[in-house]
Order: C-alpha cells, then sequence, then structure tokens
C-alpha cells in the first residue's frame, strides 16, 4: 500500500489504544502513521514570573499531546508524523485527511453506545464523512 494512516488522539487511555492500532495497520500496510491532535478554540495566554516569559496556546498543547503520543509509538522501523489541527475533533481528522491525501483513519469507539451515539461521536462524523477509508477500534474496557 505504502500509503498514510491517520489516526486522533486526545491523551485518552482509549485513544493511545487507537493509536496503537493505528501503527499495527500501518505496518502491515506499509504506510506511514500520521497523530493528530485536535484543538478548537485559539487561545493564547502570557504567563510571567520574575524575568520569565511563557506563551501558552490550545495550539501548542494539542501539539505536545501529539508529540508525546508519536514518541511512545515510535520503534525505528515506521514512519512518524505528527501535528495539531484546529476545529472539532471529528472535522480536524477529515481536513487532515484530505489535506495529505490519507489512505485511511483510525478512530476509537469512545461514545459510540448509548446517548452518545444518538448525539454523535468523533467515530460516527468521520465514519460519515471521511474522503477514505475508515477503521473504527475497540478501545473501551473489554
Amino acid at each position: 500500500m505504502s500509503g498514510i494512516v491517520v489516526v486522533g488522539v486526545d491523551g485518552s487511555e482509549t485513544a493511545m489504544r487507537a493509536a496503537e492500532t493505528a501503527k499495527e495497520l500501518a505496518t502491515a500496510l506499509g504506510a506511514t502513521l500520521r497523530v493528530v491532535t485536535a484543538f478548537d478554540k485559539k487561545r493564547t495566554e502570557v504567563v510571567e514570573s520574575g524575568g520569565d516569559k511563557w506563551i501558552l496556546s490550545d495550539a501548542d498543547e494539542a501539539e505536545k499531546i501529539a508529540l508525546d503520543v508519536a514518541t511512545k509509538l515510535a520503534d525505528g522501523k515506521l514512519g512518524i508524523s505528527y501535528t495539531a489541527a484546529f476545529g472539532k475533533p471529528g472535522e480536524a481528522l477529515i481536513q487532515e485527511a484530505e489535506r495529505i491525501g490519507a489512505d485511511l483513519i483510525v478512530v476509537g469507539n469512545r461514545r459510540m453506545q448509548g446517548l452518545g451515539r444518538v448525539l454523535g461521536s468523533v467515530a460516527n462524523t468521520v465514519a460519515h464523512n471521511a474522503p477514505c477509508d475508515v477503521y473504527i477500534a475497540k478501545t473501551d474496557e473489554p
């Protein structure tokens, strides 16, 4: 295949399970893996302490989460990249997949049962609107 597999993460344990599944799929398919964390607010905060000054933003925090997951998944064999994408999680994953020409999006099945299924979930949004194939990984408690 040698394509691109995109996975959405948010720092949760269930998202890490989806990322591990995405890694396995990308490895088996000979694809690269793109780890994406969404952020839907463009807030920036300046923090000062003594003579030091830091600028913190939602984009930076999201990118940190994506980097952390990409680092945990790295094994030296698989090409892995990461990014933060602006928008609601499902929409951000779809836009990133379109932008880079992804072949597969992997999402977890969290909130696909009960009320979450009716009100919507990331997996539901992606499954109905993705520009490519979608794999919904079982990430809830066994």
